[in-house]
């Protein structure tokens, strides 16, 4: 027998017998859908955090002043989109702060900054005081992020885009450059270019307006903080003079950043006279935290996957008991097929291609119902505010292919012991069977 006329033969035995082909193809419907549909919710957070992070380069490090050998919280950003994430301090105008394993609070300092200035790798320094502080124009109060930089290489380390005006320079005292949501929405009125805001008491000019970013994966973004230079920042915020919420470093090479990470902590742990053990302040790169959230993600997605994938077993076990019964039904059928020549291999080949095709029938069908999962999703997440362009679920080629593959196995792997009693029939006894 052809292969060609056992497919066709499977083909027409699944068409003769409808209602119980849909209930078996139920179960690895809902296991694929199901599978499918949570992995593309891990693949859409993982671009989200690619696309958050896109604005920060993979030759930047930031150094956060605090140390946690348990899950480290700092604030990470500067970049389009800036988000709050383990060990990145001056994100989205937040204060880092981490647990220490000192007494005292941990800062960074000039002798810091010097000490990161002096590593051969390092190009351009960018000091961060952040923090929050109430924010007057018109006659509305507001509190908004503000973030004081070192205006001559802000730019350098960050992927900030001007929608009007100019970047602060080092002849900016009471100067401002502002996000564009600060700009256009939080008022009553729009904030131009040239119009001064108070800020806890102190007026500032706004010279620059930020193009609009996006609320990014963690919220917040450029979109609604204030860039001031550092040292006005000392003056608004309750900061000590002297004192930064983390440094980033552009490096010469991105490739070398984890050597340049281990150099730099080196470094500031014999400056600031600690050992592994006492350390207080994080060293990290961008590179470092896309790898950790990966971790995080992928291992969240496969630990969902396989909750979801028990409906899979659920599916196979249906399939089995479909082939069960349908060689039961085919007994006298596989008696005449053996006596008319049939072959033992022929039989079990006919019988693991029904399962198959029940498999790769069914994943295909619950690839198609995630895809409209999906788009349903996605619709939802984005007339709610919450979607984004890398917040939605993303179903990709290779996960589509490997769902319909890894299906169409189970359909062969659940078929193959139906299909071996089959074979091992003896011709008298099927044709005798009633």
């Amino acid at each position: 027998m052809k292969i060609k006329d056992s497919f066709k033969l499977s083909l027409n035995s699944i068409a003769h017998r409808k209602l119980r082909a849909w209930l078996t193809l139920l179960g690895i419907i809902i296991g694929v859908a199901a599978v499918v549909s949570i992995i593309s919710i891990g693949n859409g957070a993982q671009a989200s955090v690619n696309a958050s992070l896109s604005g920060f380069g993979a030759d930047i490090i930031t150094i956060s002043p605090g140390f946690s050998r348990g899950t480290t919280v700092g604030g990470f950003g500067g970049g389009r989109g800036g988000i709050d994430l383990p060990g990145f301090g001056g994100g989205g105008g937040n204060n880092a702060r981490e647990s220490s394993t000192s007494t005292a609070t941990p800062t960074l300092k000039d002798n810091d900054l010097m000490i990161i200035k002096s590593n051969p790798d390092v190009i351009a320094v960018n000091q961060i005081v952040s923090g929050r502080q109430s924010i007057t124009f018109g006659d509305k109060k507001t509190n908004a992020s503000i973030q004081g930089v070192n205006a001559n290489t802000w730019t350098q380390t960050t992927n900030v885009t001007l929608s009007t005006g100019r970047f602060l320079n080092s002849s900016d005292t009471r100067n401002v450059v502002i996000g564009n949501s600060l700009a256009t929405t939080t008022f009553s009125q729009p904030i131009t270019l040239g119009r001064k805001i108070d800020i806890n008491g102190t007026a500032f000019t706004v010279v620059g307006i930020l193009a609009l970013s996006g609320t990014g994966f963690g919220g917040g973004g450029t979109d609604s903080t204030i860039y001031m230079p550092y040292n006005a920042a000392w003056n608004v915020l309750d900061v000590n003079t002297g004192t930064y919420s983390s440094i980033q470093a552009k490096i010469k090479d991105a490739t070398n950043a984890d050597y340049d990470v281990n150099s730099l902590t080196q470094q500031l742990m014999i400056s600031r006279r600690v050992t592994s053990r006492t350390q207080n302040f994080s060293v990290t790169s961008s590179q470092t935290l896309r790898e950790q959230i990966a971790n995080v993600t992928q291992t969240l997605t496969l630990f969902l996957g396989a909750i979801a994938a028990v409906s899979l077993l659920v599916g196979a076990v249906g399939i089995a008991n479909s082939m069960f019964t349908s060689v039961l039904e085919k007994t006298r059928d596989i008696g005449i097929m053996k006596a008319l020549g049939a072959s033992n291999n022929e039989v079990l080949i006919l019988f693991v291609i029904e399962s198959g095709l029940f498999g790769f029938i069914g994943g295909l069908i619950g690839v198609m119902i995630a895809f409209l999962i999906t788009g349903v999703m996605n619709l939802m997440g984005l007339s709610l505010g919450i979607g984004g362009r890398g917040a939605e679920m993303l179903i990709t080629p290779e996960l589509v292919i490997i769902a319909i593959l890894i299906s169409t196995l189970i359909g062969i792997l659940a078929g193959i012991a139906p299909a071996r009693n089959a074979s091992k029939m003896r011709p008298v006894d099927a044709l005798k069977y009633e």
